[in-house]
C-alpha cells in the first residue's frame, strides 16, 4: 500500500482514476505517500478495534482457552484421538 505513495506515475495512476499524481520518487512529493499512510494507519485501527471486541465477546460466551485436562494432554489426542508425534509428550496420554 504505500509503494504506490512512493512509485506512483501520473499516466498510470490516471488508468488507474487517481487522477495526474506522482509518487514521491517520482517527483510527486509526500502527498499521495501520506494518503497511503492514512490509509495503513485507519485499516490497522480498524482491524486492531474489531478483533479486540470479537476476542473479548468469544472470552465471554464460550472462553478461548481448552479445559486444564486437555491442556496437559495435547490438543491431538482431545480432537482426534492420537497423538501428532509419536513420542514427542512428556506427559502420559492416558
Amino acid at each position: 500500500t504505500l509503494a504506490v505513495g512512493l512509485f506512483a506515475q501520473a499516466p498510470y495512476a490516471a488508468s488507474a482514476g487517481l487522477g495526474e499524481v506522482n509518487g514521491l520518487f517520482f517527483g510527486g512529493g509526500f502527498h499521495l505517500l501520506g494518503v497511503q499512510a492514512l490509509g495503513v494507519v485507519s485499516v490497522a485501527a480498524w482491524v486492531l478495534s474489531a478483533s479486540a471486541l470479537l476476542f473479548f465477546a468469544i472470552k465471554k460466551i464460550i472462553g478461548l482457552r481448552v479445559d486444564a485436562h486437555d491442556e496437559i494432554r495435547g490438543l491431538d489426542i482431545g480432537e482426534h484421538g492420537m497423538e501428532a508425534y509419536a513420542g514427542f509428550q512428556i506427559f502420559s496420554n492416558e
